[in-house]
């Protein structure tokens, strides 16, 4: 067996599982009477966007904004391509051209929502009285805090012309069918690009205190409207929201239960631990590490050969100057957590195909990754202080690189024990 193709197997297996073309037809409407408008943003919204042009039955038409190197060929559907995680100004307009084109609908028409991860960045239209400037300070600030996707996102709503519902609210009275694709732990559909078109049940005050607890003071435009709270997102019970339904067509747990299936035809019994695990990332590989050694040493919770697979969403306290995404920084902590102990072997990789904002989706580890790294000077211990993963794995030829898959359930994790 080896371990490597095993463990990028599993990987693909994970991404195919989520794409659109596959999982998002069975959950198409049926056409209005009226319009059938089509809009969304996220990593995925393209590649949306195209299988809904393959598969819908009647005339359309729409707008959906993406990340850079993301475009998908559409022949209706307009694809503009903005900036992420930091937000730029072509996705501030395209959040204000999609907000004019749900302008004036009537009960008659369709607006169908994509959404996947990664739209908080993408569809960045400030509220009044906010500039881009200040979205792009806050989500650099939110970006290095070790903040949570959830608490991110609960800001980034209440700074929002479009987030937390107010999408959804402009479009009425029409008929808004959401499809998603989840990359949040817990798919929680009101935190996923910060929930366009969902009821938001947090509040300015809620944003507020994510900025005190990570003692986020600037800018100051951004602390003053907060305070100010001038006008809430929609919650739950608004009557402007009555006509919505959301579908979730891929989430993390189907990608992993695809990669289990590998595991199980290869003679590999698969765990699953979890497809909504949080935490940052170095302490969440000391955890795994854990649970890879009972296994390897006393044959629980299961025998080897076996692999644990994890999804979900970690964070980084950015404390270096060194480069590297959540799961360089998972594996490159695991690597110093197992000190090179034998049979282990491991993957880590955004299903998205970026790990932050490098050009690597993931890496892979394994037994002689140490060894291998002191022959070419790579001190791991050094390298993890500085977050500097990528380094590490780009110097050892490690590095998974994919280019962007077109989709995104987030992370994912399998750590093979043999």
């Amino acid at each position: 067996m080896d371990p490597r193709s095993l463990l990028r197997a599993m990987f693909d297996a994970a991404i195919a599982a989520a794409l659109p073309d596959r999982s998002l037809p069975a959950y198409l409407p049926k056409p209005p009477k009226g319009r059938t408008l089509v809009v969304g943003c996220g990593k995925a919204a393209a590649s949306m966007a195209k299988a809904v042009e393959d598969h819908w039955k009647g005339e359309f038409s729409g707008l959906v904004v993406t990340r850079y190197g993301h475009k998908a060929r559409t022949r209706k559907i307009e694809v503009v391509e903005a900036a992420h995680p930091v937000p730029d100004l072509a996705g501030r307009e395209a959040a204000e051209r999609i907000l004019k084109l749900v302008q004036g609908l009537s009960a008659d028409d369709l607006v169908l929502f994509l959404v996947s991860g990664g739209g908080s960045a993408l569809l960045a239209l400030p509220a009044p009285g906010l500039t881009l400037t200040d979205k792009q300070a806050i989500n650099k600030a939110l970006l290095k805090s070790g903040a949570n996707i959830t608490e991110m996102n609960c800001v980034r709503k209440h700074l929002s012309a479009v987030k937390g519902g107010r999408l959804a609210a402009a479009c009425a009275p029409a008929k808004v069918v959401t499809l998603a694709i989840s990359d949040i732990p817990g798919d929680d559909p009101a935190v996923i690009a910060s929930g366009p078109t969902v009821a938001d049940p947090t509040t300015f005050a809620d944003a507020l205190a994510i900025l005190d607890k990570y003692r986020i003071t600037e800018p100051l435009t951004v602390v003053n409207h907060l305070r100010a709270a001038r006008e809430e997102t929609p919650k739950p019970g608004d009557p402007r929201l009555a006509g919505t339904e959301l579908h979730m067509v891929a989430t993390p747990q189907m990608s992993l239960e695809a990669a289990a299936e590998v595991a199980r035809k290869s003679g590999v019994t698969p765990l699953i631990l979890g497809d909504a695990i949080e935490g940052e990332s170095r302490e969440v590989a000391l955890v795994h590490a854990g649970i890879a050694r009972q296994v390897k040493r006393h044959g629980q919770p299961a025998k080897a050969p076996c692999v644990l697979l994890s999804g979900g969403e970690t964070t980084v306290t950015v404390r270096g100057r060194g480069r590297g995404g959540r799961n360089a920084e998972f594996l490159l902590a695991l690597a110093v957590a197992l000190n090179a102990e034998s049979g282990i072997s491991a993957l880590a990789g955004d299903t998205d195909g970026v790990d932050g904002t490098e050009d690597n989706a993931g890496a892979v580890l394994t037994p002689d990754s140490l060894s291998r790294a002191a022959a070419r000077n790579l001190d791991a211990k050094a390298m993890l202080a500085d977050n500097d993963g990528y380094s590490f794995f780009s110097g050892l030829g490690d590095l998974i690189i994919t280019g962007p898959t077109l989709t995104n359930v987030n992370d994912f994790r399998a750590l093979l024990v043999l």
